[in-house]
């Protein structure tokens, strides 16, 4: 049974830069509005505006949250009317490609007091300037961490059995698929498992599995398999018709955490730091990729240089989320400045009439 409301990231701060998922989130959609001309603090209040009425009337609503401000909103999506709203403000200029989606282009310029904002344009233009400096300072940081990563991972990879760690792989494939086949094209839909946040990592993974009939928490250390698992199951779940909801990695774009297929009532995910969970349900179960597939004693053989790795990512992840920090504080005062002269009943206006369109289509 699918969820009522869902809460999940589609854009995320990485090691290689800010990415996005929208496309592969937004597909199937019939109407996107985008709104444009402002900024997200002036964004977020109406997408949160207009999904807390809407919500009331449609049983499956997708909130994507913002990875650079906590609590604000890039979109929301109403699976039933195949519509959805999303932040076009800096930096998510986007445009969706799939065949078939009408874009509705939402200028909110048009609430805004031009002459007041005009003489805050110096700062404004400063702004922008300091926020895209420091965020791709961040970036860079990540990417260091990412890199520490890579040597965390090293003396795993270096004692990981790769026929038991394929074995393992057979099993899970074996308990989501058994030999059925479904004999019609395969869905994937990708997002991010979480977001590195001006207030560290943020997900929603509970949320996103608490409904399902059966979680698989994958445990094990950096280059244990946990990924490349995930990459099969996906591919799997493809070639038998099956959809999937791929969740990726919120530091590495190109590494999976979470797969859940909607279909089988399934889910399987990277249950380790920074998104450790444990058991809470009768029908959970741990899958552990150390104890099942890398050599014994390899923890306390390469102690001391394991040791030294994970001081030196840490610090490097809490310099990309300090810089992150600073960049908030910029975007805060940006959008203080837009708050001040926004005409907020012509805002409650075009929301309204937005709120309007959707609701003939129910």
């Amino acid at each position: 049974m699918a969820q009522r409301e869902r809460h999940i990231f589609a854009a995320g701060n990485t090691a290689r830069g800010y990415r996005t998922f929208y496309d592969s989130v937004l597909e199937g959609m019939e109407r996107v509005y985008i709104l444009t001309g402002v900024v997200e603090g002036i964004t977020s209040g109406l997408i949160e505006t207009i999904g807390n009425e809407l919500g009331r009337k449609t049983n499956h609503i997708e909130w994507i949250h913002s990875p650079f401000m906590n609590g604000q909103y890039d979109g929301v999506i109403f699976h039933e009317w195949k519509a959805a709203i999303m932040d076009g403000s800096y930096p998510r200029i986007w445009r969706p490609s799939a065949p078939g989606v009408t874009e509705i282009q939402v200028n909110l310029q048009t609430c805004v007091g031009i002459d007041q904002l005009t003489r805050y344009k110096g700062q404004i233009g400063a702004w922008y300037e300091e926020i895209f400096r420091i965020s791709e300072e961040a970036y860079a940081a990540y990417g260091e961490a990412l890199r520490i990563h890579d040597e965390w991972e090293a003396p795993y990879i270096a004692n990981l059995d790769r026929e038991k760690a394929n074995r393992v792989t057979e099993e899970v494939l074996a308990l989501f698929f058994g030999d059925e086949s479904l004999g019609k094209e395969s869905r994937v839909r990708r997002m991010y498992l979480g977001a590195a946040t001006p207030q560290g990592p943020v997900d929603h993974i509970m949320q996103l599995t608490d409904h399902l009939e059966k979680r698989y928490f994958l445990k094990g250390r950096p280059g244990s398999g946990k990924s490349t698992m995930l990459k099969k199951l996906v591919s799997e779940a493809q070639k038998r018709g099956f959809e999937a909801e791929v969740y990726h990695c919120g530091l590495d774009p190109h590494s999976l955490d979470m797969v859940i297929v909607p279909e089988k009532g399934l889910t399987i995910f990277d249950s380790t730091a920074p998104h450790e969970y444990f058991p809470s349900k009768e029908t959970d179960e741990v899958i552990d990729m150390y104890e099942r597939a890398i050599t014994p004693g390899t923890d306390e053989k390469y102690q001391e240089e394991l040791m030294d790795i994970k001081v030196r990512y840490r610090q490097k992840m809490q310099e990309a989320t300090a810089l992150l920090g600073g960049a908030k504080e910029l975007r805060e005062q940006l959008n203080n400045v837009y708050q001040e002269v926004t005409d907020q009943p012509r805002l409650k206006a075009v929301a309204q009439a937005i709120m309007s369109r959707l609701a003939r289509m129910s």
